[in-house]
C-alpha cells in the first residue's frame, strides 16, 4: 500500500477542481518547500546551539573550507554567499565585533583586505558543522544509502538545469 503525505491530498484536491492542469510540478515543489522549512528549522537550531546565526555560519564556512590560513577576500565571500558587497561589509563588521573574524591587509593588493577566521570563529563553525551534519543525518534517516545517492543525483540535475536558465 502506497503511503501518502499532505501533498498527495493537496494535489488530489487541485486535480478534482482543476483537472485541466498538469499538477506534477506542484507535487515536486510543494514537497521541496515543505522539506526546506523543516531543514531551515533544523539548521537554525544547530547554528543557535553553536552561538551563530545562518549568515555567520555561511561566511565562516567559506573561510573554514578554504583551508589554512582560513582567509579570503570580501569579493570571494560575496560570490560564495550570494549577497551584495554592502551586505557583506556589514556582516564582516558585525563578525569582527563578535571576534569571529579579523580584517587583514591583502599583501597582493595594497588597497585590498582579507578576512580571516579567528580561533573563536573556528571553534564555533566546527561545532556548528558537527551539529548540522548530525541534524541532517536525522532528517535523512529514513532513506537508504542508494536512495540518498539517487536523490542527490536528481537534485543535482535539477539544480544544474535551473542554474542554466538564469
Amino acid at each position: 500500500m502506497k503511503r501518502e503525505d499532505i501533498v498527495d491530498q493537496i494535489v488530489a484536491e487541485w486535480s478534482s477542481e482543476r483537472p485541466d492542469l498538469d499538477l506534477d510540478p506542484l507535487g515536486v515543489f510543494s514537497r521541496i518547500t515543505r522539506i526546506s522549512k523543516r531543514l531551515a528549522k533544523a539548521r537554525s537550531n544547530a547554528f543557535e546551539r553553536s552561538e551563530l546565526n545562518a549568515w555567520e555560519f555561511d561566511v565562516l564556512s567559506v573561510l573554514r573550507r578554504s583551508g589554512e590560513p582560513y582567509r579570503k577576500s570580501p569579493k570571494v565571500l560575496v560570490r560564495e554567499t550570494m549577497v551584495s558587497s554592502g551586505t557583506m561589509t556589514n556582516r564582516i563588521d558585525g563578525m569582527v565585533k563578535r571576534g569571529l573574524v579579523n580584517r587583514l591587509p591583502d599583501p597582493g593588493d595594497g588597497r585590498g583586505v582579507l578576512v580571516e577566521i579567528t580561533a573563536h570563529g573556528l571553534t564555533l563553525v566546527d561545532a556548528a558543522i558537527t551539529r548540522l551534519t548530525d541534524a541532517e543525518e536525522q532528517l535523512l534517516a529514513g532513506l537508504s544509502r542508494a536512495e540518498r545517492d539517487r536523490l542527490t543525483q536528481l537534485l543535482r540535475k535539477l539544480s544544474l538545469d535551473l542554474e542554466a536558465t538564469e
